[in-house]
């Protein structure tokens, strides 16, 4: 039974990859298209997520075969790179959010920010609860730690939804700047977050082994 349920974080991992690809592809397009800076920002960000998303595939691997093994040397590298990802992700909105501030631009439309962020917030839901259930059921904390990171992810789907709503129904244009800042406070704790897993504070220790 235990070996089923690696099987199925196994392919959560692989799907989490795939589904961030497209999901970055498809937002990245429509933000550029729409001049829309948070669905932009949205769809940098799920290529960051392709990174951790690799370094968790490697996770999966570890804990199936030693559930009690600490971060390897390919994990920590992994992390390291994700949090200056999302570092730089951090810098690139807000000088977006400032240019956009300064010159007054207003988007083309958000319709596609609310449609992808619907979807995202559906597919991410479901991946947290079973990440948690399949961590639960495996007693491994990191595929558990995995799934409650997820809950940033639908976070920031709902800056999306919400700065995509309000310019539809509103045309208030400040909200995409704001929306932008908002993607920028969660990708800081993203990227401060994934540098502390790779000091190894996640496991109580000062140094794990390589």
């Amino acid at each position: 039974m235990e070996i089923n349920y690696y099987k199925s974080v196994f392919r959560l991992a692989v799907f989490t990859i795939f589904y961030n690809l497209a999901e970055g592809l498809i937002s990245v397009l429509f933000g550029i298209q729409d001049e829309t800076l948070t669905l932009l920002g949205f769809g940098v960000d799920s290529f960051v997520e392709v990174i951790s998303g690799i370094g968790i595939l490697q996770m999966v691997i570890r804990i199936r075969k030693n559930p009690l093994s600490f971060r390897n040397r390919f994990e920590r590298k992994a992390l390291r790179i994700t949090g200056a990802a999302f570092y730089l992700l951090v810098a690139g909105l807000v000088a977006g959010a400032v240019i956009n501030a300064v010159t007054g631009h207003k988007p083309e439309t958000t319709v596609w920010g609310v449609v992808i962020s619907v979807v995202s917030i559906v597919i991410m839901f479901w991946l947290y609860r079973s990440k948690i259930s399949f961590g639960k059921k495996l007693n491994a904390e990191p595929v558990i730690a995995d799934g409650k990171c997820t809950l940033v992810c639908i976070y920031m789907s709902i800056v999306l939804l919400i700065s995509s709503l309000v310019y539809e129904l509103t045309g208030f244009g400040w909200i995409d700047t704001i929306g932008a800042l908002g993607l920028a406070w969660f990708s800081f704790t993203e990227g401060k977050e994934a540098f502390q897993k790779a000091a190894g504070k996640e496991c109580g220790c000062e140094t794990c082994d390589s």
